[in-house]
């Protein structure tokens, strides 16, 4: 019995580590990190028409992936392939399309989760676990809308909105909503975004040199991932443009002649004789404003005109005109040419080059721009007439009568000049004169200032003095009668004090009535009351023998002691 319990101990051990070396040997395998782990499953139940991943139980290649980690499948029944996970940098976004799910309606393209085909959401920065055999990502710019423009949007899925509405939802076309600058994740094949300027931009007519549209700058912030992402916004939007204008040049093309514009844009037959590269925001049209004067004189005309799309209106500009240089080209620049040719053929070709004529055109020109343009959301702010050329048979001799009448008026204000200097001259002796006369006077009045002031001091002094003597007199006065008070004062009580003491002494001798019996009484009266009277009476022996019995002897042992 021992045996075969040693057996099964030994066949039960044989067996675990047989299955931990062929668990740990060929059945783990570990996944790393920003990793993920495509297995396919060699049995299950067959995958149905159409189905290209396999659920659970399933023969083929799972749909969801393993994660990072350790992870133990039998070689014999699975397989696995190590590939990278989707990551999504920030800035960007990962546009998905799916391979499997549900069969988009006819004419859709764009899938919501769970339905086969691009995906209408897209994914933000991130780590994604997602199958490339069922899913295929494309990597794609955010889009980044730049301080001081707007985003338009276009949806290019759905049915087609009504001709001349905005898009709602699920419909194709131009949004009412436009994108405030920010960061946004937009699918491309859902939407097209289009930057367009909210502020102030110029168009330039150049005269022979064509037109130029000068938009406003872009202002660049602190964030270098932002500005990079916007520069590829505004790039692609360049070449949307430059796309426009080529086609546009190219459809006139086969006039070249003399008098006609020329076109300086690359690969162009004249792109030699370009005079500058364009910079950031310029945009070259094939545009110049001429017109016959009233006269009959043709002139041509360099100005500038400042406009801004109104912010509100900017969804339906775009719609109906497209963008920034097809505006220009199809409402601007027509409306500038036609009322400057309207307004400019009632002016002579003199009033171009002297008088207020020219200052007056251009108040005409830009009141009418505001008013038309205005009314299709265009506001204008200027219309500068910079430069006019007039033709040489008219300009030279209005240059030289001008010229004439320039010198005939600087002479009369030379002329005029060198009177008011010689009225100058003589006010400036006169100033000299007054001021000589004033500074006499003042010194004059400064010294009767002066002498008055002295004056007024010594009266002051003499004032003071006086006042002094009188204070002084009433002060000695005051002190005399103050003796001469005192001593009757005191006079008077002595006189009083005495005599009453007299009288006193009057009554008290007449009481006595005797002179001697007064003057014993005033000798007792002024007697020490404590003074005692011993009378002692002589026996025998001496005087001194008895003292004793008079209480002399003890007065005067007591004055000893009390002297010790």
């Amino acid at each position: 019995m021992k045996r075969y319990l040693k057996v099964g101990i030994l066949v039960t051990g044989t067996l675990l580590f047989a299955g931990s070396v062929w668990l740990w040997g060929f059945c783990r395998f570990y996944v790393g990190p920003n990793q993920m782990a495509v297995v396919t499953s060699k049995t299950g139940d067959p995958l149905k028409p159409g189905q290209i991943l396999a659920h659970q139980g399933q023969k083929g290649i799972w749909e969801n992936p393993l994660g990072e980690g350790r992870h133990f499948l039998n070689p014999v029944i699975y397989d696995w392939e190590i590939v990278p996970i989707t990551i999504v940098r920030p800035g960007k976004a990962a546009m998905v399309t799916s391979k499997i799910g549900a069969t988009l309606p006819e004419g859709e393209f764009i899938a919501d989760r769970g339905q086969k085909g691009i995906w209408r959401s897209v994914l933000g920065p991130g780590k994604y676990r997602l199958n490339p055999y069922g899913y295929s990502i494309s990597i794609v710019d955010a889009i980044s809308i730049p301080i001081g423009y707007v985003g338009v949007v276009t949806s290019l899925s759905g049915t087609q909105a009504e001709n001349g509405q905005f898009a709602n939802p699920k419909q194709k076309g131009v949004r009412k909503d436009v994108l405030q600058p920010a960061l946004y994740y937009i699918n491309p094949k859902e939407y097209k975004v289009d930057v367009l300027e909210v502020g102030i931009n110029q168009v330039s007519l150049l005269g022979q040199n064509g037109s130029k549209v000068v938009t406003k700058a872009r202002q660049l912030g602190q964030n270098e991932a932002l500005n990079t992402l916007q520069s590829a916004v505004l790039q692609k939007q360049e070449a949307k443009r430059k796309d426009y204008l080529s086609r546009k040049i190219s459809s006139h093309s086969k006039s070249y002649q003399k008098g006609d514009q020329v076109n300086f844009e690359a690969g162009s037959p004249l792109a030699d004789k370009a005079p500058a590269p364009l910079k950031e925001g310029e945009i070259n049209l094939t545009e110049l404003v001429s017109f016959p004067s009233r006269d009959g004189f043709l002139i041509s005309l360099d100005m500038t005109v400042e406009f801004e799309l109104a912010p509100g209106r900017i969804a339906t500009i775009f719609r109906r005109y497209g963008d920034l240089p097809a505006v220009v080209d199809k409402i601007i620049m027509p409306q500038i040419t036609s009322i400057s040719r309207n307004k400019g053929s009632e002016y002579r070709a003199k009033d171009f080059i002297v008088g207020e004529g020219r200052e007056k055109f251009q108040d005409d020109l830009t009141s009418a721009l505001e008013q038309t343009l205005g009314a299709k959301g265009i506001k204008v702010y200027n219309a500068l007439i910079r430069h006019v050329e007039v033709p040489d048979q008219i300009r030279e001799p209005i240059q030289l009568a001008s010229i004439a009448i320039e010198q005939d008026l600087t002479n009369k204000e030379r002329q005029n000049t060198a009177r008011k200097l010689a009225e100058l001259n003589t006010e400036l002796s006169l100033i000299k004169q007054r001021g000589e006369q004033v500074l006499q006077e003042t010194e004059k009045i400064k010294a009767e200032i002066h002498a008055d002031l002295g004056k007024q001091v010594a009266e002051i002094q003499a004032q003071t003095l006086k006042k002094t003597a009188e204070i002084k007199k009433q002060t000695a006065e005051i002190q005399a009668n103050r003796v001469r008070v005192l001593g009757q004062a005191q006079a008077s009580a002595l006189q009083k004090v005495d005599g009453e003491r007299a009288n006193g002494l009057a009554l008290k001798t007449a009481v006595f009535n005797d002179p001697q019996a007064y003057a014993q009484w005033r000798f007792a009266d002024s007697l020490n009351p404590a003074l005692k009277l011993n009378i002692i009476h002589a026996g025998e022996g001496t005087l001194w023998t008895d003292l004793k019995n008079t209480g002399f002897a003890e007065l005067g042992g007591a004055r000893q002691l009390k002297t010790k």
